[in-house]
């Protein structure tokens, strides 16, 4: 240092030159070690955080102010005029500020406006949820102030609840941490991984079950839990729809408990045996000896996500984590083989669910997410996990499903598709069936393919349009459109993966059927009957209707891929966390390396 060349006698004939090196001496000195000394006490007991971003993001796409650079503008004119899609890509996210204005002017402060009284509902927990379900397609949109102001709502969250007031588990980490989490990775915003650590930790009393199954509801607070409607059961889509969201957190925070009690779950899944129910897993589980309680197998509102979780699984964790993906292909060539169903002479192809191993033929909308599992599988999977025969199968089922679903949407009066349908069952002698009777879509594969394969296979050619109801094939069971949106996000799905341009139409008559019907003054309004057009609405407008509707139509018309399927993966409330890799650390701290993968 330039104060040890100072003649030192000569500072101690002088005073003040004296006091001026002692000075510069403590200065430097609490300069150089005291930060070092204070930082290392900051974060003795904070775990290990990463940064949002897998380690080999492009250069030109690294970090800078949020986190990451805005996505480049979908919407620049095209060189030869008006730009079609990016025209409709815009509507969309007119439509989403007319949503969110609507919840910021009457609800700020609360979960969810309600959209024909101008009043508000804490809907879930009473934490804002909106907002937090709202950040990731805000980024995505470009809405730079509305997201900014939001992090200033997001900072402020405690996640307190009263002592008598509990948190479903399933919902707050599919929204609530799913939101934080996503916002996090596409901004890079600390504040977020904050909350949604806190959040986290708040949330894990609920796997603190004998089985490790998760309990309904968890008190943020006190940490106590309580049982739901199911009382002593845990439905199967809440015990596996955490999994993305656990394993992400333990990999951003380096928190052990965030990886294994979740992975036990997994672990009970991959001993389970399922001779019973042929290869499918049950809807209800006991939540304490974690054994299923019921024969009834779907892929509908008790189950759907966990189906989806066990391809997403391998995908997010770099395609690492084989034993979810084989998992995964075993049970989609169940759902092939057991649930899926052709109608005599529309020829729609339905999923439907089993009790005691016979089908009830019911069809709901929840269950329009799989034709995009399947062709996100189809596209993903490698050759050693699924052969050609199954590949084929996958991507024709993921066709075959989505022509139905757009079915239900281009057969009702107002545009809008049914929440719940049950598929005819015509008389052996019926004069208008060809087949007699809605037959196993296996067997009319196998027909297909001895034919020799001539024309589309079956269910998968445009559906006959069929306004009257004798000509539908089904009954409609729940006539009302919840705002929904499993169908747009298997029309995303395809798109992406086949390229072919009849699922962005489909998704644009969706759009224009909506704002028809279900805008209000007061933001959008689920639609009570979708055959009547006259009908009012119903007083709700669900979080996730941002959350996923918005933002499916959004990424759909937007011609250059915003989320890269290949390194993105969307949880269930469609909130795109980034694939990343465990390093060798991680692998031995979660005791991932000792598993049989």
């Amino acid at each position: 240092m330039a104060v040890a060349l100072l003649d030192l006698s000569t500072i101690a004939r002088r005073p003040i030159p004296r006091l001026i090196a002692i000075v510069t001496i403590l200065a430097l000195f609490v300069f150089f070690f005291v930060p070092n000394s204070l930082e290392s006490k900051r974060f003795a007991n904070t775990p290990y955080v990463r940064p949002p971003f897998f380690p080999d993001h492009p250069p030109h796409e690294r970090p800078q102010r949020h986190g990451h650079l805005r996505p480049p503008h979908p919407h620049a004119k095209h060189p030869h005029g008006v730009d079609t899609w990016a025209t409709r890509a815009d509507a969309v996210k007119d439509a989403f500020l007319h949503a969110y204005g609507a919840y910021r002017e009457h609800a700020s402060g609360h979960d969810e406006v309600l959209p024909l009284t101008n009043g508000s509902v804490d809907s879930f927990n009473g934490w804002g949820l909106t907002v937090v379900e709202s950040l990731d397609t805000m980024w995505l949109m470009g809405l730079r102030s509305h997201f900014d102001e939001a992090i200033g709502v997001v900072a402020n969250m405690t996640f307190h609840l009263e002592p008598h007031a509990y948190a479903p588990f399933f919902e707050t980490i599919i929204r609530y941490l799913g939101g934080l989490l996503s916002a996090y990775a596409l901004s890079g915003d600390s504040i977020l991984l904050a909350r949604a650590d806190d959040l986290g930790s708040m949330m894990l009393p609920a796997l603190e079950t004998r089985s490790g199954l998760p309990i309904y509801a968890v008190n943020t607070v006190s940490g106590k839990t309580k049982y739901g409607w199911t009382s002593g059961k845990t439905l199967w889509a809440e015990a596996l729809s955490c999994q993305l969201e656990y394993k992400y957190l333990a990999y951003l925070t380096g928190r052990k408990p965030y990886y294994r009690k979740v992975e036990d779950i997994m672990q009970i899944m991959y001993a389970a045996n399922l001779t019973k129910t042929q290869d499918l897993f049950p809807t209800v589980w006991d939540t304490v000896r974690g054994t299923p309680t019921t024969d009834v197998v779907s892929v509908g509102a008790f189950a759907d996500s966990a189906y989806e979780y066990m391809l997403k699984q391998w995908l997010l964790t770099g395609r690492s984590d084989t034993q979810a993906r084989n998992l995964y292909v075993r049970s989609a060539n169940a759902i092939i083989s057991h649930l899926l169903f052709l109608t005599p002479n529309r020829r729609l192809l339905y999923v439907t669910d089993l009790s005691t191993n016979k089908p009830t033929h019911t069809f709901e909308h929840l269950s329009c997410f799989l034709p995009g599992v399947l062709a996100l599988g189809a596209k993903t999977l490698p050759a050693d996990a699924l052969s050609p025969h199954e590949r084929a199968r996958h991507l024709a089922a993921a066709q075959g499903l989505a022509q139905t679903c757009w079915a239900l949407y281009a057969d009702a009066q107002t545009g809008l598709a049914p929440d719940e349908v049950v598929m005819h069952r015509p008389a052996q002698n019926s004069s208008t069936s060809v087949a007699g009777v809605n037959m196993p879509w296996e067997d009319a594969m196998d027909e297909w393919d001895a034919a020799g394969r001539g024309g589309a296979a079956p269910g998968t050619a445009d559906p006959v349009s069929a306004r009257r109801l004798d000509d539908r094939e089904y009954d409609m069971r729940k006539r009302s459109w919840l705002l929904r949106p499993e169908a747009v996000e298997s029309f995303y799905v395809l798109w992406r993966v086949t390229g072919d341009v009849r699922w962005r139409e489909r998704g644009w008559a969706v759009f224009e059927a909506m704002e028809k019907t279900a805008r209000v003054a007061g933001g959008y309004a689920s639609v009570m009957d979708v055959d009547d057009v006259e009908r009012a609405g119903k007083n709700e407008m669900p979080s996730y209707f941002l959350a996923e509707t918005l933002k499916y139509l959004y990424l759909l018309f937007t011609d250059e891929e915003l989320i890269p399927l290949d390194r993105w993966v969307f949880n269930t409330e469609a909130h795109p966390l980034p694939v990343f890799e465990w390093t060798d650390w991680e692998r031995e701290m979660y005791g991932i390396n000792s598993m049989s993968i």
